[in-house]
């Protein structure tokens, strides 16, 4: 099962590794990763593989939004289906 994460805010250092610790420690695979800086604004894309989570997907997403509220940016995670659903036009 795989899952997108978005995530969006003023840039800083530690945002990929703050993401990438929680995804390591939670047991999940990131498959592709993209992000940019559009002059001061941090906006990164990640495909994961949730199959070999360790805990449950809203503790995951949860664990995701405290650490964007620590690093002050908006991390969302949702599963691929509802993703494309949702940008589907």
């Amino acid at each position: 099962m795989r899952a997108v994460i978005t995530v969006l805010g003023k840039d800083r250092v530690g945002i990929i590794a703050g993401v990438s610790n929680i995804l390591a420690d939670s047991n999940v695979n990131i498959l592709d990763i993209t992000q940019t800086i559009m002059q001061d604004v941090f906006t990164m894309i990640t495909l994961v593989d949730i199959s070999g989570c360790n805990i449950p997907f809203d503790v995951l997403s949860e664990r995701l939004d405290k650490k964007g509220v620590e690093l002050g940016l908006k991390i969302q995670i949702q599963h691929e289906d509802i993703f494309n659903s949702m940008h589907r036009i």
